[in-house]
C-alpha cells in the first residue's frame, strides 16, 4: 500500500477485541507495513486502583487501552483523558510522518495532542443517534470534520449528510466484505436439515426491531430463529422468547461462516428509527458471499444499493413470507448476480484505494490544530 505514513495512530469507541467490523477489516490492512497502534476508549474496572496504560500485541497491531477505576463506561471526553493522551504520546514517540486516524470525533482532542502530519476521520455511523451518545457528540462530529484532512463515510446515507459540511476531500466508502472468507459457509450448508433456520449475525442492540423478530418466530413455527450475537444496550430480558427463537450469543468472526452454513436465509430485522437511518451494513454482503438469500427492512442504504439482491419487507408476517420465497429460488442464479457487487466491495480494494487518496492529504505544521 501506498501514500499513508510510516506511522498510524487510531483512535476508536470500539475495541479491537469486539464484533469484528469496519476498523478491524481495514486496520489490519492498513497495518502491514507501518507501525499501528489501535487505541481505545479507557476501560474501567473495580480491580484497579489508579490508572494504568495497558497494550496488547494483535498480530501487527498493537492494542491500547487504559484502565481507570469504576464500573460505568468511560469514553474519551473522562476527566483522565488528558493523562490518557499524555501516556499515548509517549508509548508511540515522535514522528514526523504520522497519521492519527478518528473512529469517534469525542477522541478529537487526543488526536491533536498527538499532533499528527495528517488526520483521516472515518465516519463509520451516526454515533449522536445512537442510545446513550454524548450531548456534545453531535458538536465534536462538525470540529472533527473540519479539522480533518481527509474524510471517508462509511455508506451512501452517511455521505450526504457530511459532504453538506464538508465538500472538500469526503469520500464514500461503503462496506466492504472478504468473499474467499464467506464462501466455504455454502459447502457447510447440508442438502436437507429437521427444520429450515432463519439467521441473523450481529450486535443485538436497539437498532433491531425486536417485536419483528418476535411476530417472525410465530410466523414460521416450523422453523428456527436463530439470533447470533453479543446484547449490548438493551436488557436480555427484553429480548422476545419463543420455543423456536434462539439466542446462542457471541460468534468469532473466524467462525461465522461455519454460522451462516447453519441458516438458509439470512436476516436483516433494523427497526426503521434514528439509530438507523444512516446505517450501511457491513452483514449483506457478508451473507451474500455465504450463498444465502436476505430479507431486511427497508433500510435506506440496503434499499438503494442491493435491492436487486435482497427481499425487502417490513413486519414480521412479511419476513415470513419473503422467508418462505427464498427457499425456493435458484442459489445458481442467484450467486451469478451477487458475484460482481462482491468483486467491487472487497477490504483489499477499499483499503487499498484509501491508503492511496492519503497520498494527497496536506502535511500539518508543527503544533498545528
Amino acid at each position: 500500500m501506498t501514500g499513508l505514513s510510516t506511522d498510524l495512530v487510531v483512535l476508536s469507541h470500539l475495541r479491537w477485541t469486539f464484533v469484528w467490523q469496519r476498523p478491524q477489516h481495514i486496520v489490519s490492512r492498513l497495518a502491514t507495513d507501518r507501525r499501528t497502534w489501535f487505541v481505545e476508549e479507557p476501560l474501567a474496572s473495580v480491580d484497579v486502583v489508579e490508572p494504568r496504560l495497558r497494550t496488547e500485541d494483535h498480530g501487527p497491531v498493537t492494542r491500547v487501552w487504559l484502565e481507570v477505576p469504576g464500573e460505568r463506561h468511560v469514553g474519551f471526553d473522562h476527566p483522565c483523558s488528558s493523562s490518557y493522551a499524555a501516556a499515548v504520546g509517549k508509548l508511540v514517540g515522535t514522528a514526523e510522518d504520522r497519521t492519527v486516524w478518528l473512529y469517534t470525533p469525542m477522541a478529537l482532542g487526543m488526536a491533536t495532542a498527538l499532533r499528527p502530519a495528517s488526520l483521516v476521520y472515518d465516519v463509520m455511523d451516526d454515533l449522536a443517534s445512537f442510545r446513550g451518545a454524548p450531548a456534545e457528540l453531535s458538536l465534536r462530529h462538525r470540529q472533527a470534520l473540519r479539522r480533518a484532512d481527509v474524510v471517508f463515510t462509511g455508506g451512501r446515507s452517511l455521505h450526504r449528510g457530511v459532504v453538506a459540511h464538508r465538500p472538500q476531500r469526503t469520500h464514500l466508502f461503503p462496506s466492504g466484505v472478504e468473499p474467499e472468507h464467506f464462501a466455504v459457509a455454502s459447502a457447510l450448508r447440508p442438502a436437507t436439515r429437521p427444520r429450515p433456520v432463519a439467521g441473523y449475525v450481529g450486535v443485538v442492540d436497539e437498532r433491531l426491531d425486536l417485536d419483528l423478530v418476535g411476530d417472525l418466530a410465530a410466523a414460521l413455527p416450523d422453523w428456527e430463529i436463530r439470533i447470533v450475537g453479543p446484547v449490548v444496550k438493551i436488557e436480555p430480558a427484553s429480548l422476545p422468547q419463543a420455543p423456536n427463537l434462539t439466542y446462542p450469543g457471541s460468534s468469532p468472526y473466524e467462525r461465522l461462516p461455519e454460522v451462516m452454513g447453519g441458516f438458509d436465509v439470512a436476516l436483516m430485522p433494523f427497526a426503521l428509527n434514528e439509530a438507523t437511518r444512516s446505517i450501511s451494513p457491513t452483514k449483506t454482503l457478508e451473507y451474500l458471499a455465504a450463498g444465502l438469500p436476505v430479507v431486511s427492512t427497508r433500510v435506506p442504504d440496503v434499499v438503494t444499493d442491493y435491492k436487486a439482491l435482497v427481499e425487502l419487507e417490513h413486519d414480521g408476517t412479511g419476513f415470513a413470507r419473503a422467508c418462505r420465497r427464498a427457499r425456493r429460488q435458484d442459489p445458481v442464479s442467484r450467486a451469478a448476480e451477487v458475484h460482481a457487487v462482491l468483486r467491487r466491495q472487497t477490504w483489499d480494494s477499499i483499503a487499498d484505494r484509501m491508503s492511496g487518496l492519503l497520498g494527497g492529504a496536506p502535511m500539518r505544521a508543527t503544533g498545528s490544530a
